[in-house]
C-alpha cells in the first residue's frame, strides 16, 4: 500500500491557480494522471510534477528563439553565453 500523499483535483487546481474543471479536463483527456477514489480524483505529487515538466515551454537556461542568449558548455565544461551574431 502506498503511503504517498495524494491531492484532490481542487487542491491541485488551487496550487496551479486554475479552475477545478480545468484539472478534471486534463485528467479526462489523459494529460494528467489521477486515480478515481471515492468521491473524486486523487493526484500523486509525482504525477503533477511530471505533468508540469511535460508542459514546460523550454528547458531551463535557454530562451525561446527571438535572438536571445543561450548558455552552452564549452569543451572544458564551463558555461559560456552565446548570443545572436551582429
Amino acid at each position: 500500500m502506498s503511503r504517498e500523499k495524494y491531492q484532490s483535483a481542487k487542491e491541485a487546481a488551487d496550487l496551479l491557480e486554475v479552475s477545478e474543471a480545468t484539472v478534471q479536463h486534463w485528467i479526462k483527456d489523459g494529460e494528467l494522471r489521477a486515480i478515481d477514489i471515492g468521491r473524486g480524483w486523487r493526484i500523486r505529487s509525482h504525477d503533477l510534477d511530471a505533468f508540469l515538466e511535460g508542459h514546460a515551454t523550454r528547458p531551463a537556461g535557454t530562451t525561446n528563439g527571438g535572438g536571445g542568449t543561450v548558455e552552452q558548455p564549452d569543451e572544458a565544461g564551463a558555461h559560456s553565453t552565446k548570443g545572436p551574431k551582429t
